[in-house]
């Protein structure tokens, strides 16, 4: 029983890489434009993995998007931004990896406190969303205040309220979409894979 516990977690994890690989490689999968807006959706695949599978599983996938983020910034750009900011691994993995860490933890705490599955998975979403916005660009902040007319063309005053901008413009209906999806995508896999997982 053990052997096919394992099996089955080898073989989710796989897909849940092989799901990243492809958003983050074909256009329209990973990121959905919504007029000037492009909404990226791959956080909560991040999301849905630690709910399935656990927090350790779903920082894993997390770290695979921010090292496939990391490699393409070197040969496969998304962005003139993204070849000089995802070039630091700080930047481009480590908030990835702790979306599945915030997101498994509030999700596991929700459930002893609330014993509401759909309410703990949605809040668990939105957090591990907005853990990747928040600290991807905390850290460009951080890290490239600096470089701020070279990299956004407005001066280093404007750096934080251009980047508070994004947060409202991408990050909340990122995170507003992770939070209506995932338990509708979760709770009935959840039900399919209960007992095979535990």
């Amino acid at each position: 029983m053990a052997d096919k516990k394992r099996t089955l977690r080898l073989n989710l994890l796989a897909m849940f890489i092989a799901i990243i690989v492809l958003q983050t490689s074909i256009p329209l999968i990973g990121y959905i434009p919504i007029g000037p807006l492009s909404i990226t959706i791959i956080p909560a695949t991040v999301v849905i993995a630690t709910i399935l599978m656990g927090t350790r599983d779903g920082a894993i996938i997390g770290g695979v998007w921010g090292f496939i983020t990391f490699i393409r910034a070197y040969g496969w750009p998304t962005s003139p931004l993204a070849a000089i900011v995802f070039v630091n691994p700080i930047v481009s993995v480590v908030p990835r990896i702790l979306i599945g860490v915030v997101a498994g933890i509030t999700y596991h705490a929700l459930m002893k406190l609330l014993k509401r599955q759909s309410i703990s998975i949605s809040v668990a979403a939105v957090l591990g969303s907005l853990t990747n916005t928040i600290l991807v660009l905390g850290l460009i902040y951080l890290f490239y205040k600096a470089k701020a007319p070279q990299l956004y063309q407005i001066n280093t005053k404007e750096l934080m309220p251009y980047l508070l901008g994004v947060v409202g413009t991408n990050g909340v209906p990122e995170a507003i979409f992770s939070g209506i999806v995932t338990p509708l995508i979760v709770v009935p896999l959840k039900r399919v894979l209960k007992d095979r997982l535990d």
